[in-house]
């Protein structure tokens, strides 16, 4: 069940409306948990990647969803 594919549709009858994707939304919540605790912390990008040592593009990519961010990012965050 877990790997099974789902997808929002988009409504046709909407010109700004877009399907999403399961991993579409994942990558979405995983860069809002880590841009909260990372604005939570009160850190700047450069702070935040610089103490946890990432490098500030990838957690640029991770905050923007152009990437999704692997697990560990995630346990550093909750």
């Amino acid at each position: 069940m877990k790997n099974e594919r789902i997808a929002l549709p988009a409504d046709p009858a909407d010109a700004e409306d877009f399907g999403v994707t399961a991993e579409a939304l994942d990558r979405g919540q995983r860069a809002r948990l880590i841009r909260r605790t990372r604005t939570g912390l009160g850190l700047s990008q450069s702070e935040f990647a610089s103490r946890f040592r990432v490098p500030v593009g990838t957690l640029g990519d991770w905050e923007q969803a152009r990437a999704t961010a692997p697990d560990f990012a995630i346990a550093m965050s909750g």
